[in-house]
């Protein structure tokens, strides 16, 4: 029990058949295990999240092209994201670090692997795709293929949830325009992806033009990171996916 939680009101027991009927069932084991690492994060952790969005446009014009090319071989979102954040952690290597658990010493890593939030029909597991860097868009999209797979069907083992760096959360297959995810310690910061929308935008002469804005909410450790580099991280982020070219 962390020093906040004992200082809290204990949680209130009731009897809520009084107030019609009810059906009791147990928490699942996985459900329970990631309610209290849920908790410990968000109680342990300084939360801040930073908002922002990014113009997917020629990215998508340019991803239904070469799938259009590419039948064999379709291109997603998620490991184009995850390139994206390989590529930004590199550039901002404090958000790849690890903090200990009394504040006191940052563990930077040398590494790149990153978890995806998956879920699943126990609740949420976090599988970890390692050495990202080092891997083709082709290898990562196959990686994440049969991870996600094997989280909905059979399980994950400890191991194969271990060791991230950065994780990304992405809810854009089911809808939303923004959320706040919780830090999966020990890393510094999560990335929460949502569903694309067509807006339109002002050009630099303030004509209206018609683009496809992806909402991406960073929630980052302020004990580590500061806010401005969180924006910068976004907007980098951003850039990256802008320019991004599919081969």
């Amino acid at each position: 029990m962390t020093q906040n939680q004992a200082s809290m009101m204990p949680w209130p027991e009731e009897d809520f058949s009084v107030y019609g009927p009810v059906e009791e069932r147990a928490v699942g084991r996985v459900q329970q295990f990631v309610g209290k690492a849920m908790s410990r994060n968000w109680s342990m952790i300084p939360h801040v999240t930073h908002h922002d969005e990014a113009d997917i446009s020629g990215f998508e014009a340019r991803r239904k092209a070469f799938n259009q090319a590419n039948p064999d071989k379709k291109r997603t979102l998620l490991p184009a994201l995850i390139k994206a954040a390989v590529a930004t952690l590199q550039q901002y290597p404090q958000f790849n670090c690890s903090i200990n658990a009394d504040g006191s010493k940052l563990f930077q890593k040398q590494y790149y692997h990153i978890g995806i939030a998956v879920d699943v029909p126990s609740g949420l597991l976090v599988p970890v795709i390692r050495d990202c860097d080092k891997k083709s868009i082709d290898e990562i999209a196959t990686e994440v293929a049969a991870i996600s797979e094997k989280a909905r069907t059979k399980g994950l083992s400890m191991a194969e949830m271990s060791g991230g760096c950065f994780t990304l959360s992405s809810l854009g297959h089911i809808g939303g325009t923004a959320f706040t995810p919780i830090i999966n310690a020990p890393e510094v910061a999560i990335m929460g992806i949502t569903r694309a929308q067509s807006r339109f935008i002002p050009d630099a002469n303030g004509a209206p033009v018609l683009s496809l804005q992806l909402p991406l909410s960073l929630s980052y450790d302020h004990r580590v990171i500061n806010g401005a580099d969180a924006a910068r991280f976004v907007k980098s982020m951003a850039d990256f996916l802008q320019g991004f070219e599919f081969s």
